[in-house]
């Protein structure tokens, strides 16, 4: 290889690398506008899947995937979908045509008042004050429940893990046991 080429080829690698530097480091970047805020949690839904939509409003605005089985403990016509990116979960459907939504189970992509996936107990009791533990469900499933009262920021439920202490899902009105 001669010089010149030597020389042709460093350079451009060197440019390319940063170009590759550039474009991570704007991507990394704190407060770029690429990147996705949390979605709300209200009593109502998360973002734009509202409790009582039907499955067709949802799938045509893009928010979840196919229709697909429900829990089986439901029986024979529950049905379910998988949220969409940014949101992490599944919302549940009514048992009846047309399937309009009656929970949403929320893994990650969204915060309730700042609280979300991996927030403890103490960071819940502080956003919402009237929040009620229930550690009835801590043998049995290994999560602790903590509830919101209507009147307490709305119908809204946290699965603690009791290993890890943080949450892992999130239930619009409440966490639906299947598995």
């Amino acid at each position: 290889m001669s010089t010149r080429s030597l020389t042709r080829t460093l350079a451009t690698t060197a440019a390319l690398a940063g170009a590759g530097a550039l474009a991570i480091g704007t991507a990394a970047a704190p407060g770029n506008a690429g990147t996705a805020a949390a979605k709300k949690i209200t009593p109502a839904g998360v973002g734009k899947v509202k409790l009582g939509k039907t499955h067709r409003q949802l799938r045509a605005a893009g928010l979840v995937g196919n229709l697909r089985p429900g829990c089986e403990l439901g029986g024979p016509d529950t049905r379910s979908a998988r949220l969409r990116a940014p949101l992490k979960g599944f919302v549940t459907y009514t048992l009846t045509s047309p399937r309009k939504v009656t929970d949403i189970t929320i893994r990650g992509g969204a915060k309730a008042r700042g609280v979300g996936v991996g927030a403890t107990i103490p960071q819940i009791k502080a956003a919402f004050p009237k929040a009620r533990v229930n550690r009835k469900t801590e043998d049995v499933f290994g999560i602790t429940l903590v509830r919101i009262p209507k009147d307490g920021g709305g119908r809204l439920s946290f699965a603690v893990d009791v290993d890890t202490k943080k949450t892992t899902l999130i239930g619009i009105p409440r966490i639906g046991f299947c598995e």
